[in-house]
């Protein structure tokens, strides 16, 4: 089993492959070569100054149809990264002069990413020392009149306060409304960062917040629960034992040398060979795409960023284009191309079967919240395999999401009636995936039954 105490920057290429191999079925080559791209960022990190400089991390190009795992292996390269993060989706973007996102903000947003990654880690040092301020100050909040009412001795108020902290910690308050002060600029802008990971939206909520609470300090009373104000006072006290100036360096030093961007949907934005208006603007975009992944500065609220060192992984279906269909020069800064296959019956299975989060597990998961035992024989599960397998062949391929909407189907009376059979085990065997999909086996027209 793979180490997971084990950070990203510390896994070996193998050791990245073993954890990716628990949550993605197959597409072993791209795997590895995401495994050893990330390697190579550690690598990289160890050399000397004088050569460091001249290594540019091998950006990778990932090609193959939709539900086969390219998504994926971002998302599972994301959660087990030490490192800075971000999705984007390349459709997203305008080329400079038009309305619409540039694409310097995916820097920005990876800088805004890093920043809340150091924040975090520098607050984790000091956990103990701010849940204790925070437990005080939402006491403070729950008892200011008990506390401060006359014939109260100190023996009973630290009495009456021990045991509100008892309930605290049991989160029996959590609902209660308290009346406190907050910083109304940085309360919503706290809120905002909480909806979007798009750091340019925050920064213009907070511009645009300005000048409307200057008056009084900016602090206004509210009502909140105590589950709110716990947020909210982490976040002030979050602030009071982090060196802002040393986060910032932090932040910037790992973005450049550690992040990584994942640019979705790249294929979307590659001209046809014709020269309507929509592809002279997709080939803008590129254009304007291209000096970033090249290596260039991009100005950001924290300072100048140089993305020479960031990982790019580009992946696109590529459906009804090709990657010959990029301009050339983007083409040539994605030197590493894997090319993902489509999922086989087999693969199916075995995606029904094996990863942590299968999706036989999750509907286990979510009707054992019934009362209800719900157990897959295995010739049940190849017969959901070959079926959506089937599926694929016949109407639009879209890969491992089929699952989802064979499984809905397959269990859809069962979700309905669960809270009836509490208590009772329920055997989903050959013949029930039969009975229950029979219709969609023989119906030429699958998309009536199937999105």
């Amino acid at each position: 089993m793979p180490d997971r105490k084990k950070k990203l920057d510390e896994m070996v290429p193998s050791e990245i492959v073993r954890n990716l191999d628990e949550y993605i079925i197959g597409q072993d080559e791209a795997k590895r070569t995401i495994a050893v791209a990330i390697r190579n960022r550690v690598r990289r990190k160890r050399l000397p100054e004088d050569i460091r400089d001249e290594v540019t991390p091998k950006n990778i190009l990932m090609i193959g149809p939709t539900g086969v795992g390219k998504t994926e292996i971002a998302r599972r390269i994301a959660k087990l990264a030490n490192a800075p993060f971000i999705k984007v989706e390349a459709t997203k973007y305008t080329e400079v002069g038009y309305v619409g996102r540039d694409v310097e903000s995916m820097v920005r947003d990876l800088m805004g990413a890093s920043l809340s990654m150091v924040r975090e880690e520098m607050a984790e040092a000091k956990e103990e020392e701010v849940s204790l301020r925070v437990e005080e100050r939402l006491l403070d909040l729950l008892l200011p009149a008990v506390e401060g009412s006359a014939g109260s001795t100190d023996v009973a108020v630290g009495e009456t306060r021990e045991k509100f902290r008892a309930l605290l910690r049991d989160g029996v308050f959590d609902t209660k409304e308290v009346e406190m002060p907050v910083d109304v600029k940085a309360h919503l802008g706290f809120e905002v960062m909480g909806n979007t990971g798009n750091m340019e939206d925050i920064q213009n909520a907070l511009n645009s917040i300005g000048s409307m609470f200057s008056a009084g300090g900016g602090r206004k009373k509210r009502k909140v629960t105590v589950k709110r104000a716990r947020e909210i006072i982490m976040e002030e006290e979050m602030d009071k034992v982090i060196d802002p100036d040393k986060a910032v360096d932090e932040a910037r030093e790992r973005a450049e040398e550690m992040g990584i961007i994942f640019i979705d949907e790249i294929d979307k934005i590659a001209s046809h060979g014709n020269t309507s208006n929509s592809d002279v603007s997709r080939e803008g975009v590129q254009r304007d795409i291209l000096p970033i992944v090249e290596g260039s500065k991009v100005s950001t609220k924290w300072g100048v960023i140089d993305t020479s060192g960031i990982l790019f992984i580009a992946a696109g279906a590529f459906s009804f284009s090709k990657p010959s269909d990029l301009i050339p020069e983007l083409q040539g800064r994605f030197p590493l191309r894997v090319e993902l296959h489509d999922l086989t019956a087999d693969e199916f299975y075995r995606i029904l079967t094996e990863p942590q989060n299968a999706i036989t597990k999750q509907y286990r998961a979510l009707l054992a919240t019934e009362g209800v035992d719900v157990v897959f024989t295995d010739e049940a599960l190849h017969a959901i395999a070959r079926i959506a397998s089937e599926v694929n062949q016949t109407n639009d391929n879209i890969g491992a999401r089929r699952l989802y909407t064979v499984m809905e189907k397959l269990l859809e009376e069962l979700a309905f009636s669960a809270d009836e059979l509490s208590g009772q085990t329920v055997s989903i065997t050959e013949g029930y995936v039969r009975e229950r999909l029979s219709g969609i086996a023989e119906d030429q027209d699958l998309s009536r039954y199937i999105l």
